[in-house]
């Protein structure tokens, strides 16, 4: 609360917002009903940040829908596993918005924050890209400062030490990548920070879509690694973000 506060008292002193609308956004109810959903206004002040849709079987006009009402309410929008139909509706009704083709994700930034904490992000290969902007992007939408690392998998193990740089000093690392999953349980024995593992659907037969990599890092020895689901950037990035958040709030 204490953030939303403050957020809407400096859009009010910089002559961005009027009294009556500043009034009205700390009055507003804690769900906004829309044709086709519930919004979940209160969970910035709940959780630390809005509601992010999953667009995946939703329409264009769902969504446009959604972000409205978030945006009404003072807050930031992202949505994930975005289309390019519905990338091209977002981005005519909402041009300030930022649409990341590979990540797949759309975002909105309304209220203005400051960044806080690091996170830096490492593919085994370049296959993982896709769900590394997807991570990349939901580090941008909680104001979280971070960089990628591409293609450092253990086939060419002499890669990574030349990065370990990057990788100490910062407040998480998220390392993705498919085939045996074998690359978070070696960052993990170089750095003193938690390690996200996101096992991806990148691999032949036997890698059963990302199974036998999410079985691979549940299996980890590296006691800092956590894993999330199968091509979960988005969760990846929001763990990350919140562990970031916390160690420098």
């Amino acid at each position: 609360m204490n953030d939303t506060l403050t957020s809407l008292l400096t859009e009010l002193q910089a002559g961005r917002l009027e009294v009556p609308e500043v009034v009205e956004r700390l009055t507003t109810g804690k769900t906004a009903v829309t044709a086709d959903a519930q919004v979940d206004l209160d969970r910035q002040q709940r959780c630390g940040f809005p509601e992010v849709v999953f667009a995946e079987g939703k329409t264009s006009q769902a969504i446009v829908e959604i972000f409205q009402r978030q945006i009404a309410g003072g807050q930031d929008c992202l949505a994930t596993r975005v289309t390019p139909d519905q990338a091209a509706v977002l981005r005519e009704q909402f041009p300030e918005s930022v649409y990341s083709e590979l990540g797949r994700t759309v975002r909105i930034e309304v209220a203005e924050g400051k960044l806080q904490g690091r996170v830096t992000v490492v593919t085994a290969g370049t296959s993982d890209r896709p769900v590394a902007e997807e991570t990349l992007e939901t580090l941008r939408w909680m104001r979280c400062e971070c960089e990628l690392i591409v293609d450092v998998g253990v086939a060419g193990p002499h890669r990574l030490p030349e990065h370990l740089d990057r990788l100490r000093g910062v407040d998480a690392v998220v390392v993705i990548a498919g085939m045996e999953g074998a690359l978070p349980s070696v960052v993990g024995g170089w750095v003193d920070s938690p390690v996200i593992a996101v096992p991806t659907s990148v691999g032949y037969g036997a890698a059963l879509g990302g199974l036998a990599a999410l079985l691979g890092m549940l299996n980890s020895c590296a006691s800092n690694v956590a894993v999330v689901n199968i091509d979960a950037g988005f969760k990846a990035g929001y763990l990350a973000g919140l562990i970031a958040r916390r160690r420098t709030s």
